[in-house]
C-alpha cells in the first residue's frame, strides 16, 4: 500500500449513471412551471492572456516591502472588524461616489449562498480566463494573506499593488470616515480596493463573492448581470436569520431587475423565496437540477470525471481535480453562470467550446478544501466551517480516500454550530484533537472540547491549546497501532484554523 490513501476506483458492476431527465424527474423542490427566459445577452471580446498560474501568497522577502505591507495592515486591523456590522450600504456607496463608480466600469458575477461561494468563483473566474477574458475576483475571508482577496488574471495581487491601490484611496476613505457616523469597516475599505484595482486594469469582468448575506453587504453597490447563489444552509443565525427562508430572502438581495439568477439546489423554503424576489423585479432563472445539473460523475484519480449539463447542452468528460458531490455541483453551478454571461439559453441551444471547458475546469485548485498538503501520513485542510459544509467533507473523505484511521483536528470560531459540525464528522474521526486558532474570535478551547466530549466520549478527544502541538499529537495518534500507510488527518472548523495549519505545515498551493 502506498503512504497516501488513493481514490476508490469505481466498482466494475456499478449502475449506469442517471440520465438527466431522471435528475429531472426526481425534482421536487422546485416550481416546474417557472420557464427559463433567455438568459443575457452581454458579451466580451478576448482583451488578455490566459490566467496566471494561481498560488497562495506567504510574506514578501524584501523587509522594506514587508514593513509597508504590515503598516496597510496594521491600519485595517483598527477597523469594525468583519463579525461587527452595521447593516446598511451607505458607508460604501459614499466611497464607491467619491472614487467615480470604479464597480460600474465592468460587467459583473456576483455570487452569494452558504457554501461553495469560494470554489464557485474560482471555477467562474477559471472559465471565464480560458476564454480569454482579464478576470478580477474578490473573495473572503483569505486562507493565508490578506492580498488573496483580491484577484487579477486568476492570481492574487501582488503585495505592491496591494499598498499601492491602498494608498491611491487612502485620502477617499478619510474623506467618507469624517463624514459618516461610523468609520468604514474592514470589508468595506477592503471591497473598495477591489472595486478600484479591478478598474485600474482593467479588467473585463469581475467575480465578485459576498462577505456576509446580501442586501446590506458591502459588494451590493454592484448591479451584476449574473446572480449566482450557491446552497443556502444555517449560519451567521445571529445576523441573518434562524430559518433558510429568513437567510434566503437576505441572500436574495443581491438579485437586479433583469439579471440572470443561476440557483445551485436548495430547501424548498429558500428556493420559493429566491423565485419569488425573480419574479418581482423581471429576472431569469436557471435551477440546478431543472435547467442544468450534474448529469453523471464518476471517481478518477486525483479528482472526478464528469458529465455536466449546461444551458445550452452537455458537457462530457470534464476532469475536475477536486473531490465531493458538491464540487461537482458547484461545477455545474459556475458552468451555468459563465453559460449566462455570455448570453447562452434556451433560445441559444449551443454550448460552450468543449475543449476549452475542459481545460479550464482541469486547472481549478481551491486552497483549504479538501487539500493535501502533506503526506505519511497524509494531512489534508478543509474549511468546513458549519454543518453544512462538514457533512459535504466528510461524504467526500468517506467517497474519495481509503483511511483506515482519521484523526480530526478541529478548531473552530464563537457563535457557530459546534454541535452540528462534530456530529456530521463523529461517524469518520477515529479521533479528535481540539485546539484553537490565534484569533479572538476563536471558540474557547475548553469549551469546544465539552462539546466534542459529549459527541465522541471522553476517550476519543484529546486537548491542545495550541495548533502546532495539536497538529503533532493528531499526526502522533494517526501513526498509532501500525496502520500508517493508511492513516491520516483532516485539519478543520474554520478557514483561519486552516490558513494557521496552512503555513505550519508549508502549503504553497
Amino acid at each position: 500500500m502506498s503512504d497516501t490513501p488513493q481514490p476508490h476506483e469505481p466498482e466494475p458492476d456499478s449502475p449506469e449513471p442517471s440520465s438527466f431527465e431522471e435528475i429531472v424527474g426526481e425534482e421536487t423542490d422546485r416550481d416546474p412551471d417557472l420557464a427559463v427566459i433567455e438568459a443575457g445577452s452581454r458579451t466580451l471580446r478576448a482583451q488578455a492572456g490566459p490566467p496566471q498560474p494561481d498560488v497562495v501568497p506567504s510574506r514578501p522577502e524584501d523587509p522594506e516591502l514587508d514593513r509597508a505591507l504590515r503598516e496597510v495592515e496594521e491600519k485595517l486591523a483598527t477597523r469594525w472588524g468583519e463579525t461587527k456590522l452595521d447593516p446598511s450600504v451607505q458607508r460604501i456607496a459614499a466611497l464607491v461616489d467619491v472614487l467615480g463608480e470604479p464597480q460600474r466600469s465592468y460587467p459583473s458575477i456576483h455570487i452569494t449562498g452558504t457554501n461553495g461561494k469560494t470554489t464557485t468563483a474560482r471555477m467562474i473566474e477559471a472559465l471565464l480566463g480560458a476564454f480569454e477574458l482579464r478576470t478580477g475576483r474578490y473573495s473572503s475571508p483569505h486562507v493565508q494573506s490578506v492580498t488573496e482577496r483580491i484577484s487579477i488574471d486568476g492570481a492574487p495581487v501582488s503585495a505592491e499593488r496591494f499598498i499601492e491601490t491602498y494608498r491611491d484611496i487612502e485620502p477617499y476613505i478619510e474623506m467618507v470616515d469624517a463624514q459618516q457616523e461610523y468609520r468604514l469597516s474592514f470589508f468595506e475599505v477592503l471591497t473598495g480596493m477591489a472595486f478600484a484595482a479591478f478598474a485600474d486594469a482593467p479588467v473585463d469582468v469581475a467575480v465578485v463573492e459576498v462577505g456576509m448575506g446580501g442586501t446590506w453587504d458591502a459588494t451590493n453597490v454592484i448591479d451584476a448581470d449574473v446572480a449566482v447563489i450557491t446552497p443556502i444552509s444555517l449560519d451567521h443565525t445571529d445576523r441573518l436569520g434562524d430559518t433558510p427562508e429568513r437567510i434566503a430572502q437576505e441572500k436574495s438581495g443581491i438579485v437586479k431587475p433583469d439579471a440572470t439568477v443561476v440557483l445551485a439546489q436548495q430547501p424548498v423554503e429558500a428556493a420559493s423565496v429566491v423565485l419569488k424576489k425573480a419574479v418581482e423585479v423581471d429576472a431569469t432563472v436557471a435551477r440546478e437540477g431543472m435547467e442544468f445539473g450534474v448529469v453523471s460523475r464518476q471517481l478518477a484519480v486525483g479528482g472526478q470525471q464528469l458529465t455536466l449539463r449546461g444551458l445550452g447542452g452537455e458537457y462530457p468528460d470534464v476532469f475536475l481535480p477536486l473531490h465531493g458531490a458538491h464540487m461537482a455541483h458547484n461545477a455545474c453551478v459556475a458552468l451555468a453562470a459563465v453559460e449566462a454571461f455570455f448570453g447562452i439559453g434556451q433560445q441559444q441551444a449551443r454550448t460552450l467550446d468543449i475543449d476549452v471547458v475542459r481545460q479550464a475546469f482541469a486547472s481549478v485548485s481551491s486552497p483549504g478544501r479538501l487539500e493535501l498538503v502533506r503526506t505519511s501520513p497524509s494531512v489534508l485542510l478543509d474549511a468546513a466551517h458549519n454543518p453544512g459544509g462538514a457533512q459535504a467533507t466528510a461524504a467526500a473523505i468517506s467517497e474519495a480516500f481509503d483511511f483506515s484511521r482519521l484523526i480530526g483536528v478541529v478548531g473552530t470560531s464563537d457563535g457557530k454550530d459546534v454541535r452540528g459540525l462534530l456530529e456530521a464528522f463523529e461517524p469518520i474521526f477515529a479521533e479528535i484533537v481540539v485546539t484553537r486558532n490565534s484569533s479572538h474570535r476563536a471558540m474557547d478551547v475548553d469549551e469546544l472540547a465539552a462539546v466534542a466530549v459529549e459527541v465522541f466520549g471522553d476517550e476519543r478527544v484529546q486537548v491542545e491549546p495550541r495548533l502546532d502541538a495539536a497538529l503533532e499529537e493528531a499526526v502522533t495518534l494517526a501513526e498509532e497501532e501500525g496502520e500508517y500507510a493508511g492513516a491520516g488527518v483532516l485539519v478543520t472548523g474554520s478557514v483561519i484554523t486552516v490558513g494557521e495549519a496552512r503555513l505550519l505545515l508549508g502549503g504553497r498551493r
